[in-house]
């Protein structure tokens, strides 16, 4: 197992959002966490990435505990992520937003930068080198001058993935890298998510609401329902599961003549 979650309870004022959230995910698999609106997922990613504090649990990267670090120092032991909402340095060219996920790998100190020694142009000139060839895997290379916030939404998606990859991750999150795309750019991110995973031996896990994408390229699915974990297990398993289809359509009322009964949110 390369990332493993015990017990994760986070309270919000009254509100538990996560309520004793337990999975594994083995190494190089390829997961996916599905839910209702409001199930506990974006929140789950924000405690395991740092963001958030959990008030009970342990999550553990390599049999390594990584609770409560803060994220830059998560994201040096091999965790990167993308968000639900778009977060770019949007007034910034779309190389100099990968350039930046390189900064805690340069191999030079605060004296090299400061007196511009050989070194230090040397590790820059590098680092240049190494964020065009991650623009390249995304079809990005002709774009490099362009600011981030000029690119189509379906390129910021892919700046958004390819600056997570220049932290060399060895775990990849991804929170609904589908959102707002139409089903041609769903079947290309698809593509895109299998490539890279096999190209960088990552282990990825995604939240998607999409159901064409997780049931076509995810491994195995872990599906939440109010802060908790109510269902795990293949594809083809969870489409069946009924504990999971109430969650998303409610339980069936048997004193209407079997009717369903949507569930209240």
């Amino acid at each position: 197992m390369i990332l493993e979650v015990q017990g994760l309870t986070r309270y919000f004022g009254g509100v538990r959002a996560l309520d004793g959230v337990d999975f594994r995910i083995g190494r190089g698999e390829l997961a996916g966490i599905i839910g209702p609106n409001g199930s506990g997922k974006t929140t789950l990613f924000n405690v395991i990435t740092g963001i958030y504090r959990p008030d009970r649990g342990v999550v553990s990267l390599e049999e390594g505990e990584i609770t409560g670090l803060p994220p830059d120092e998560i994201a040096r032991r091999g965790i990167a992520r993308t968000f639900q909402n778009i977060r770019l340095f949007r007034e910034l060219t779309v190389v100099d937003n990968v350039r930046i996920a390189h900064h805690p790998h340069v191999g030079y100190g605060a004296i090299a930068a400061l007196l511009r020694t050989g070194a230090f142009y040397r590790e820059e000139r590098r680092t240049r080198e190494q964020a065009e060839e991650f623009l390249s895997i995304f079809s990005l290379q002709d774009r490099g001058k362009a600011l981030a916030k000029n690119l189509p939404y379906g390129d910021q998606r892919k700046l958004e993935i390819a600056r997570a990859l220049a932290t060399r991750p060895k775990v990849l999150l991804l929170d609904e890298p589908a959102a707002g795309m139409n089903p041609s750019e769903v079947t290309t991110l698809m593509e895109f998510i299998l490539r890279i995973r096999e190209r960088f031996s990552l282990t990825v896990l995604l939240i998607e609401h999409q159901m064409r994408l997780v049931m076509g390229i995810c491994e195995r699915l872990i599906v939440m329902d109010f802060g908790q974990v109510i269902a795990r297990g293949l594809p083809g398993e969870i489409r069946r599961n009924r504990q999971v289809i109430e969650a998303y359509l409610g339980k069936r009322d048997d004193t209407d003549g079997g009717g369903i009964r949507k569930k209240a949110r």
